[in-house]
């Protein structure tokens, strides 16, 4: 997970800063994200994904699909 996040930030031409403000957390929390040292939360994966529109099996490294899922409807 941390190459994809780091890798999605670097193609962006975002900071760590950048994203740790939008996540509401420091830049040293958001760097740790990246080394490996600290593993987000699954609501942080979630914001994460959210921004980059993708899915949390994406940043996993669990699929190459980077699209998002689609969201399904099912009558009640």
């Amino acid at each position: 997970m941390k190459l994809r996040i780091r890798d999605l930030r670097e193609d962006n031409d975002l900071y760590q800063r950048n994203i740790a403000e939008y996540l509401n957390c420091t830049q040293q929390t958001y760097s740790r994200y990246e080394t490996g040292d600290l593993e987000p939360s699954l609501p942080v994966m979630a914001k994460l994904a959210e921004f980059y529109n993708t899915s949390v099996d994406f940043l996993m490294g669990l699929t190459d699909v980077r699209e998002p899922y689609k969201h399904s409807t099912k009558n009640k």
